[in-house]
């Protein structure tokens, strides 16, 4: 059996080992969970304001079906509620530089 030997230098395969070493940022910061939880408060909020307005009787209209509460008030609640998931989600803060990487910006202008 012939044996094939290769030129180039091999490193022993170390699996996870890029996990440990690479630090990601989290995909939503504080703010966007805080925007998220209002946004679903919002959303709620609007569900129970459109709920309600049945009448007693089944037999009998009732007109309570047909007041600003319901036609107006709650749609709006809920489609600002969804506005506010999509900023919410959408919404990527600026990082501030760091007073290090400035001074090695100016440098390298200069």
């Amino acid at each position: 059996m012939a044996q094939v030997i290769s030129t180039q230098k091999t490193s022993p395969i170390n699996y996870g080992s890029e996990k440990k070493n690479s630090t990601k940022k989290p995909l939503f910061s504080t703010f966007n969970y805080i925007l998220m939880g209002v946004g679903v408060l919002f959303l709620a909020i609007g569900y129970i304001t459109l709920s309600g307005g049945a009448s007693k009787d089944p037999n009998q209209f009732s007109e309570e079906i047909f007041n600003t509460q319901r036609l107006v008030v709650a749609p709006l609640l809920m489609l600002c509620g969804l506005v506010i998931e999509i900023v919410a989600i959408m919404y990527y803060p600026q990082r501030k530089k760091k007073i290090s990487d400035e001074n090695t910006d100016e440098n390298t202008q200069a």
